[in-house]
């Protein structure tokens, strides 16, 4: 029987501290998930910022591919 790999975690892209007290300032919470959805959100946009770079020919990722 073949072992099972274990799930792959992403590394948090921000960090949590900074996002709330932003939030924050804004006279609103930040609910125990929130974090972790933005830092989805930020893979996402990076993926996709680095998948134009390499259409273009480039490997360094610029403002204007986000």
């Amino acid at each position: 029987m073949a072992k099972k790999k274990a799930p792959v975690v992403k590394e948090a892209l921000v960090v949590a501290s900074k996002v709330k007290n932003y939030v924050r300032s804004k006279k609103m919470m930040t609910s125990t998930d929130a974090v972790a959805a933005l830092s989805d959100k930020i893979y996402e946009l990076l993926d996709v910022a680095i998948e134009r770079c390499k259409a273009n020919k480039r490997s360094t990722l610029k403002p204007h591919d986000l």
